[in-house]
């Protein structure tokens, strides 16, 4: 890549942190970008923050706050999941407040909002239900799944992600992200869809991503975190997009 290569940062997923990223940092440093991972207040080495009143726009700051402190120019957003929600918001700002730093938005698996959508709005009733009982009963925290079951995870890398993962704040499930859409239709944007197996909460997304204008999609024939299973698939794929962006 040349010196003019986006900076890349990188936005974990529910339960997670910077951390989960390891296996594709050193390989995209090495392919010519510079790549700073976020962690979101409350998870990951941050989990001693968690406080009952976080909300999405806590951790749209937390983004914000990288951007602005390494005067990063020539930005991708990357987030994985959850993720999809606090790129979705730090890149309205970043449009706002510092217009033609963003050149792209990549959404791994990731949630997308509408304008006025929140993180659940396209979750069922009864996996919405489930998750406000086990978040009220952990102090507004969404305690981790057993990564052992439904994320096609080697028994190593299960046990890997079980080890790290630790509650989500939880004040955003159903909090609204109010923003002019034009603000996004105008940035390249990718969505990285893994299809084996599809993870079902992700489902309205993979529709809606396939019907508008503006997107494009890959699929990896993994689990929900690729980063993890097919860390050399993933980087091929974002160096791939990056590729297509302006100079």
């Amino acid at each position: 890549m040349s010196s003019s290569a986006p900076a890349l940062v990188l936005v974990h997923g529910a339960w997670g942190g910077g951390w989960v990223w390891r296996r594709v940092v050193a390989p995209l440093r090495e392919a010519g970008f510079e790549v700073h991972t976020v962690t979101l207040t409350g998870d990951g080495e941050r989990a001693h923050l968690r406080r009952s009143d976080i909300d999405l726009h806590t951790h749209i700051a937390d983004v914000m706050g990288l951007v602005e402190m390494e005067e990063l120019e020539n930005v991708v957003l990357v987030g994985h999941s959850y993720g999809g929600m606090v790129i979705t918001g730090a890149a309205v700002e970043l449009q706002q407040r510092h217009p033609g730093l963003l050149s792209g938005l990549v959404y791994v698996d990731a949630m997308f909002p509408r304008p006025g959508d929140g993180w659940g709005v396209s979750h069922s009733p009864e996996v919405a239900a489930a998750r406000l009982a086990a978040a009220a009963e952990n102090d507004n925290a969404l305690p981790a799944p057993n990564a052992e079951s439904g994320f096609a995870l080697s028994p190593e890398d299960a046990a890997w992600l079980n080890r790290r993962h630790v509650p989500h704040p939880f004040g955003m499930y159903r909090q609204p992200l109010d923003y002019d859409a034009a603000l996004i239709e105008s940035v390249p944007r990718l969505f990285i869809d893994c299809t084996d197996p599809a993870y079902p909460t992700i489902e309205p997304v993979r529709r809606l991503v396939r019907e508008e204008p503006g997107w494009q999609v890959v699929e990896i024939a993994t689990g929900h975190f690729p980063m993890v299973t097919t860390p050399v698939e993933l980087v091929a794929r974002m160096r791939g997009f990056a590729e297509t962006l302006p100079v």
